[in-house]
């Protein structure tokens, strides 16, 4: 056992650990998509990829200048020329050259610079088709750059991520975990885990060598070590899917108390309908502001009151129903009226539910205090004027305490911001707390290993080291053409 990696045991006890792109044999075709947006833009990209990418170009580019071809040129060199379909030239391009298999799929690949027309993207790639490639499939070329080895499962759903992003700290974790940090992460925690699987199976397999004595203890610290590791990246997944995706939050008060006024100077547009006609709003309207650095899904609903309006009601049914489901609510009271019925059924809801409180035309006389709120439920109380546009920088602020104690700052710590990533995490967790459950109740050493092993594999669906045709599918298909 000394004398050999964890990893060559295994492969001789299980069988060889047969890694997905070992399963996957790439096809020899050559692949070819825009790159670039659909629209009028100054420049356009066709990316081809594949064995024949370079004998695809030679046959459709001709030099300005230089006859030799392209395909004999130095690899990551930009030439200058024409494409022609047949005879007829197409467009004046800059094609970037560069050859396997340092590029992104690992493959050669070719970058056409055209102009950006859309009938003049079309027409090149078209000249690309008829001379040897195929169109590419959504993130066909992210998917090559994973089965090629180039990069983890992680890292090809970071890229798609980083497209997507919403905000500054997004864009920042996106990139972190296209730089592989949870790759590295994973990793170390499966080598662990690996670890002592082999041991166990070898100790099985060799009892007169190799001994299990005091092995449970010792197994129980590393699974405790590796528990509280895993249970430390869930406990990032949250804050991870508000920085990728937003705060839900949801605007609720009586009708009149200016809640549609508050949507409008948050989003600086007049997006919804104010007037002094309480019930004025009937459904729910959304939308996306950017407030100090954090991305707001912002919900804006009826006015909570009693009332036999039939319309009315199901607005009101539809301004509670997203209020359960939010991460933050925003309760918007009139502060020239006194607080009545419907203010109380209001606190009473929120509770023991993530909410600030505004106390909204402070321009006006008041009738409710702050302190007459916090008699009333321990929330914090803002005075703000939508009228005004004044105390928004200290929800602002609120916000940030509440949701990152007071800063939205990103540093080295790594963020789980996939839902796929976040459950199989779950699962992983789940696999060592029977694993301790098993130490605790004396059971047999071979029921450490499966429940091990159970951890190992849900880790490695994360990063790919296994994972099945069907999620690979699913995975690539939310990517764009051409990337």
């Amino acid at each position: 056992f000394k004398q050999k990696t964890a990893y060559e045991i295994l492969r001789c006890l299980v069988g060889s650990e047969v890694c997905i792109r070992d399963r996957f044999h790439m096809q020899n075709d050559t692949i070819a998509a825009i790159a670039t947006a659909m629209s009028p833009s100054g420049i356009g990209i066709i990316r081809i990829s594949g064995d024949d990418a370079l004998s695809v170009i030679d046959r459709i580019y001709k030099s300005k200048n230089n006859k030799k071809k392209i395909s004999a040129c130095q690899s990551h060199t930009i030439h200058y020329g024409f494409i022609y379909d047949g005879d007829e030239k197409i467009d004046e391009v800059m094609v970037l050259l560069m050859k396997a298999p340092n590029t992104y799929t690992r493959e050669d690949t070719v970058e056409i610079d055209c102009h950006g027309g859309v009938y003049v993207m079309k027409r090149v790639l078209e000249a690309v088709i008829k001379n040897g490639a195929r169109p590419a499939e959504p993130g066909e070329f992210t998917k090559r750059a994973f089965l090629n080895g180039r990069i983890d499962l992680s890292q090809a759903e970071s890229v798609i991520d980083v497209i997507n992003s919403k905000n500054d700290f997004a864009l920042k974790s996106s990139l972190s975990q296209l730089g592989g940090a949870v790759l590295g992460s994973i990793r170390q925690i499966r080598e662990q885990l690996l670890h002592e699987i082999a041991f166990i199976e070898s100790a099985l397999d060799d009892p007169e060598h190799i001994s299990l004595d005091g092995y449970p203890q010792k197994l129980r610290a590393i699974v405790d070590n590796e528990y509280v590791e895993i249970d430390g990246l869930l406990k990032t997944s949250d804050n991870g899917r508000i920085l990728k995706e937003g705060i839900n939050t949801v605007i609720i008060g009586k009708p009149n108390a200016g809640k549609s006024s508050l949507l409008n100077v948050l989003v600086g547009t007049d997006r919804a309908i104010v007037t002094d006609i309480a019930g004025t709003t009937r459904d729910v309207l959304e939308e996306q502001i950017n407030i100090g650095g954090i991305t707001l899904n912002l919900v804006d609903t009826a006015g909570i009151r009693s009332t036999e309006d039939v319309v009315e009601k199901i607005g009101v049914k539809k301004a509670m129903e997203h209020a359960n489901g939010a991460d933050l609510i925003i309760y918007v009271v009139d502060s020239s009226v006194a607080l009545d019925d419907n203010d109380y059924d209001i606190i009473n809801f929120i509770k023991d539910k993530k909410a600030v409180i505004l106390l909204n035309k402070s321009d006006l006389a008041s009738k409710v205090s702050a302190d007459d709120i916090k008699k009333l439920v321990d929330k914090t109380v803002i005075s703000v004027s939508a009228k005004e546009s004044s105390g928004i920088d200290e929800l602002s602020d609120t916000i940030k305490e509440m949701f990152f104690d007071g800063e939205v700052s990103f540093n080295d710590e790594i963020y789980i911001t996939n839902i796929r990533h976040k459950k199989l995490l779950s699962d992983a967790k789940e696999s060592l707390k029977l694993v301790m459950n098993s130490i605790d109740d004396d059971m047999p050493e071979d029921f450490y290993s499966i429940d091990l092993m159970s951890a190992y594999e849900s880790l490695g669906l994360i990063i790919g080291e296994s994972v099945e045709d069907d999620l690979m599918d699913e995975i690539f298909s939310k990517f764009c053409m051409g990337k």
